[in-house]
């Protein structure tokens, strides 16, 4: 995979927020996919590169930052809506 492009931080916020309330997304991926699951948590590893956990129906999936387009919580009442997150890089 390509060198990692960590999101800018405000970004980064909404996927905190997602995780804190445990929301429902609707994720877009880069390459086109899409993914339905439940924001667990967000980790760094020691090479600096951040995943997005979310448990899917297939499981948990650990999702490279770099790689999201898009999240839309499909909660009640969700805090934010959809939020492009590709193309916007620190």
């Amino acid at each position: 995979m390509d060198d990692y492009q960590p999101l800018a931080c405000d970004l980064y916020d909404y996927l905190e927020i997602a995780c804190m309330h445990h929301y429902q997304l609707d994720i877009e991926l880069v390459d086109g996919a899409h993914l339905q699951g439940e924001a667990l948590t967000t980790e760094t590893t020691a090479s600096k590169e951040e995943f997005l956990l979310v448990r899917t129906a297939d499981g948990e999936q650990r999702l490279r930052m770099d790689s999201l387009l898009a999240i839309t919580p499909q909660n009640a009442g969700a805090s934010f809506g959809r939020v492009l997150l590709n193309g916007n890089r620190c």
